[in-house]
């Protein structure tokens, strides 16, 4: 059996195990699309090459990490959910340059109150400022956070001094995201941070944050499109007048951020 077919065994496996139910939607939705990897695959591999280190901070069910290592870079997996730290082990339980961690990412080493939504875990959050804003949001009806969970946390800092200076790192972590980022001390050569509609000042917070950093410029990718808006690099005051303008319905979309 080659390694691309056990791997899809075990993806097989996974989406057919009852008590993972709740992760089938994205199982189905982030493995499996040709097109859709390739656009992430092309994207990524402007930052992060073969012998490279990337984060994947909020992991999920780990779809980065499977294009980091397409590309050829080691990858630390942070997911702090139990099922989902589950899926992504299994899926590369064979791959020694995959680090799972089971943990969250924060501005301090310690523990955190983890807010669940078991319908639709990718909406998972440790911010309660964002259980607020999506409450009565265009888009957002429905969602319910409805268990706490307390999780460990630790910082980028600590993940650099036990893993490496990552290459890249993406953070994606439903409104965590300056958080994650009061964790970091030191200039990294590139990053991604999601961002929401319903949370401009977090994206707003982010970009002051990474400045304080680093001379970084950015640029823009919204929703799953895996394409950049602008193709150049844009100052701060830009970004953050781009994300201020943008509708409603944008919703979400990763900022990428690289020192100058």
């Amino acid at each position: 059996m080659t390694s691309s077919s056990r791997f899809q065994s075990r993806l097989a496996a996974l989406k057919a195990d009852p008590a993972l139910a709740s992760l089938r939607r994205s199982l189905d939705v982030y493995y499996g699309d040709a097109s859709r990897d390739a656009a992430m695959d092309r994207l990524y591999a402007r930052f992060v090459g073969r012998g490279g280190l990337a984060f994947d901070i909020g992991s999920h069910v780990g779809d980065r990490v499977g294009g980091f290592r397409r590309l050829g870079a080691r990858v630390v997996a942070l997911e702090p959910q139990p099922l989902c730290a589950r899926v992504i082990r299994d899926l590369y339980a064979e791959d020694g340059e995959v680090a799972v961690i089971e943990a969250a990412c924060g501005a301090r080493s310690g523990e955190l109150t983890l807010h669940v939504n078991s319908a639709n875990p990718t909406v998972t959050t440790a911010s309660p400022a964002f259980v607020k804003a999506a409450d009565g949001a265009g888009g957002w009806e429905g969602q319910r956070w409805d268990r706490d969970i307390v999780v460990p946390v630790t910082t980028l800092d600590a993940l650099i001094a036990a893993h490496g200076r990552p290459d890249f790192v993406k953070i994606d972590v439903e409104g965590f995201e300056a958080d994650v980022l009061a964790g970091l001390g030191q200039p990294l050569p590139a990053l991604s941070f999601e961002f929401t509609t319903i949370q401009r000042d977090v994206a707003f917070a982010c970009l002051d944050r990474l400045m304080e950093i680093g001379p970084y410029r950015f640029d823009i990718a919204l929703g799953e499109s895996q394409t950049l808006t602008f193709n150049r690099w844009t100052t701060k005051a830009e970004m953050r007048e781009h994300v201020g303008a943008l509708p409603h319905e944008a919703n979400s979309g990763d900022v990428y951020a690289a020192l100058a």
